[in-house]
């Protein structure tokens, strides 16, 4: 996470904290109840997360991308005996955090590139992989290859589940671009956001979904694109590959 960072209390929610990068929201926090979320997207993984898990609870999720440790704190309210491991970049961000808004339960967190603590990760070795990494408003550039998506499908098991946060604005080319390159090392994908953004009408997050993609019932604001439909999405986009980062 770049830019200037800072813990800023919700004078609405005695244990609110919103997390903020150069003045730009990034995470929100409520000590008190990890299952208030404040933004849409996250609330749209957290029903990603209870839908996988009718499947059966995931026994380790793989965190790309600390923030607040809002989803971390999700889990282990739900699934407790859930082993996390947090990768981010950022140790004075982490330092903050475990300083100033620490979790409830222990969550063991790795000071480190994403790609790289993935590499070294073992095949198989998750349930779920949650990928929310971005240094300004985009993914770092080597977080959105096909080698990386193929690393990330080598260390899920054979029923698990990739959940991606991707910002974009209209026409939603870089969504394309990322939905193309993911689905080149993966046979199931799928993407979830509101229909405005889906659709191209404004800018915000999707949630790009890869593996065993749950079924999910949608509100009438929102869209879960797959097979045909994302085909049509991409609209021919290339994947992205390391040598053309």
């Amino acid at each position: 996470m770049a830019g200037r960072v800072e813990l800023v209390p919700d004078p609405g929610r005695a244990d609110g904290w919103t997390l903020l990068a150069d003045g730009v929201p990034q995470s929100y926090v409520d000590l008190a109840d990890p299952e208030h979320l404040e933004f849409g997207y996250v609330r749209q993984i957290a029903r990603v997360l209870r839908s996988h898990a009718r499947g059966g609870v995931p026994e380790s999720v793989l965190h790309l991308g600390g923030g607040g440790l809002t989803v971390p704190r999700l889990v282990a309210r739900w699934w407790p005996g859930a082993a996390q491991v947090v990768v981010e970049l950022d140790a004075d961000l982490v330092a903050m955090v475990l300083r100033e808004i620490p979790p409830e339960r222990p969550v063991e967190i790795v000071v480190g590139d994403a790609r790289e603590a993935v590499e070294r990760a073992a095949t198989g070795g998750y349930d779920v992989v949650v990928a929310d990494v971005f240094a300004g408003a985009a993914t770092p550039a080597h977080l959105g290859t096909v080698e990386f998506a193929r690393e990330v499908r080598r260390v899920l098991r054979p029923d698990g589940l990739l959940i991606m946060n991707v910002t974009d604005v209209p026409p939603m080319a870089f969504t394309r671009i990322r939905v193309a390159t993911v689905a080149a090392a993966f046979a199931e994908v799928g993407l979830l956001g509101d229909q405005a953004v889906v659709r191209g009408r404004r800018a915000g997050n999707v949630i790009v979904l890869a593996g065993r993609v749950p079924p999910l019932r949608m509100s009438r604001d929102e869209r879960l694109l797959r097979e045909g439909e994302l085909v049509v999405f991409s609209g021919g986009a290339r994947p992205w590959m390391d040598a053309k980062r």
